[in-house]
């Protein structure tokens, strides 16, 4: 009689094997189709869909963890409360992957600054590292973090351990935290440690340029100008483009210096190593119609309308050097070209 029990239960138990298992394989081939679908709206930037699509595959299969991740990653702008609500709740789940975790715990991180949460999400961002120490997305993250906080330190710590794992020393990416911290310090009338922050930043990485401006403004606080123009003239000549805004800085001090003919050799030295920089151009034009050589002025800007004829301050200043000089009509012709210059 036993026996018989027995068969029947086993009888049961492979009906219920037979039915049940290629109905769970259907279904989750149903999800994972339905997962690819949400997928390709997604790279289309159809998100309603991609919304709807990966409902129906948590809906069908509760243990697709990936289908939950991408669709707190989706709604996150929308509501960023209820995608971080989405995520904590992965975290809790068994036998995950170490990448699997990572995408979650980076996930959260994401989550938490979108509600600025900034320290759940710093720790967020740490626990990837715990996972994989050597991980860039966690350090680039941790480092935006500490710049958005003016943890400057902190900063330079995360970017320090990234070029440990990079391999790619730019000493400029930590000196520039010594420049963060010395115009924290100018701003608060602190001139010593400013100039201290500032010439660390120089001996760390001398290339940076933005070091030798700072410095300059410093001195320049102190009236020491010599070593003002000496730091802004290094500025100048390592950042091409954004040296002009201390060129009027370097006139000031030269000329109460006593100094003033040295203005002309410094913009010459800029041309020597950038011919088409046309603020030094423009500069120097100026500096050569004021010694009343304004023939040189105007075959300096010339040759630079032939090398640059798409900059229409060049023949502005040719406008300026011919005011004296040109009958109205001619200034008319002059003024009509300037006008064609600017439809174009």
């Amino acid at each position: 009689m036993n026996s018989i029990y027995l068969y029947l239960i086993l009888a049961l138990s492979l009906s219920v094997l037979i039915y049940f298992v290629p109905f769970k394989r259907k279904k989750h081939q149903e999800s994972n189709t339905l997962f690819t679908e949400a997928l390709n709206a997604m790279v289309r930037g159809d998100k309603g869909k991609a919304v709807n699509l990966l409902k129906q595959v948590v809906k069908q299969n509760s243990d697709h963890v990936q289908a939950y991740l991408q669709l707190g990653n989706i709604i996150r702008d929308d509501n960023p409360d209820q995608a971080a609500k989405i995520h904590q709740s992965l975290t809790v789940r068994p036998n995950l992957t170490n990448e699997i975790r990572v995408d979650i715990h980076r996930a959260l991180a994401n989550d938490f600054y979108n509600i600025n949460q900034y320290e759940k999400s710093k720790t967020e961002a740490k626990q990837i590292l715990l996972l994989e120490k050597r991980n860039l997305w966690a350090l680039n993250f941790l480092i935006t973090l500490a710049e958005k906080n003016q943890d400057w330190d902190e900063a330079a710590n995360w970017t320090k351990q990234m070029h440990r794992v990079t391999g790619n020393k730019k000493n400029e990416d930590v000196a520039k935290f010594d420049v963060y911290k010395g115009l924290d310090c100018l701003k608060n009338g602190k001139l010593d440690e400013a100039k201290y922050f500032f010439k660390t930043a120089i001996k760390l990485s001398p290339a940076y340029s933005m070091s030798y401006r700072y410095l300059g403004d410093v001195y320049e606080k102190t009236r020491d100008l010599v070593k003002a123009v000496e730091n802004w003239e290094i500025f100048a000549g390592k950042d091409l483009e954004n040296g002009k805004r201390v060129y009027g800085n370097i006139e000031s001090a030269l000329f109460d210096l006593g100094r003033y003919s040295e203005v002309e050799n410094f913009y010459k030295r800029l041309l020597n190593i950038n011919p088409s920089n046309f603020d030094a151009v423009i500069r120097l034009a100026n500096v050569l119609e004021e010694k009343g050589e304004s023939g040189a002025a105007m075959t300096l800007v010339e040759n630079t309308i032939i090398s640059n004829n798409k900059d229409v301050r060049s023949e502005l200043m040719k406008l300026k050097l011919n005011l004296t000089k040109s009958t109205p009509i001619e200034l008319g012709h002059q003024i009509d070209d300037i006008i064609e210059t600017l439809s174009k």
